[in-house]
């Protein structure tokens, strides 16, 4: 007997703790690349006709990355050239649940007092992260403020916000990939997938 229980994985010689939790879990496929790519042309031209071309597209970090980078490069195809910048928020620490608790760990770089504003976020869930980065702006005297969510976990909403563009709606579970984490993996896969336990 190694000590191990018949729910914990077994770890093999030369292999990690990492390596075992990854054995762990799987992940199933909700959308994928092609989906995303598609939708993410569809929401530039949808975001072209609404917005002005001189806009400020605000990132939410981290998740928000990978998104923003594929959506300015749609935005660009429209012949948009907007300014970007970076707003860092925390509510979920190293876990899968929100703490409530929202923080500001890197903030704005650019000043929006009137000028038009994109918010681009990976997900829209609880509407903590969403909520406080627009009030930031409208405070911060932005002439208009609109949000981009990739995707809207709509059954888990504790504020009462909704995106003025979204993606896809999304099940009430664990997403990861194309910039999603669980505990600071899996953003780099190109697809999104639903996380669960073998």
């Amino acid at each position: 007997m190694n000590g191990a229980t018949s729910n914990s994985p077994v770890i093999e010689p030369n292999e990690t703790d990492h390596d075992a939790e990854s054995r762990a879990r799987s992940i199933r496929v909700l959308f994928s690349e092609k989906r995303i790519a598609l939708r993410i042309e569809e929401l530039a031209d949808e975001i072209a006709a609404a917005m002005p071309k001189e806009l400020v597209v605000i990132s939410v970090l981290k998740g928000g990355f990978i998104f923003t980078a594929d959506l300015i490069r749609a935005l660009h195809r429209a012949n948009f050239e907007p300014e970007i910048d970076f707003l860092k928020l925390s509510s979920y620490g190293a876990g899968t649940e929100s703490t409530g608790d929202m923080n500001i760990l890197f903030d704005l770089s650019a000043n929006v007092a009137d000028r038009e504003v994109l918010i681009v976020d990976d997900i829209l869930d609880t509407g903590r992260t969403i909520s406080l980065a627009r009030q930031l702006l409208v405070d911060r005297a932005a002439a208009s403020v609109k949000t981009c969510c990739l995707l809207d976990k709509a059954e888990r909403r504790l504020v009462d916000i909704q995106a003025d563009f979204i993606g896809f709606p999304c099940p009430n579970e664990f997403v990861v990939g194309y910039g999603l984490d669980y505990a600071h993996r899996y953003r780099e896969l190109p697809f999104i997938g639903v996380l669960s336990e073998t």
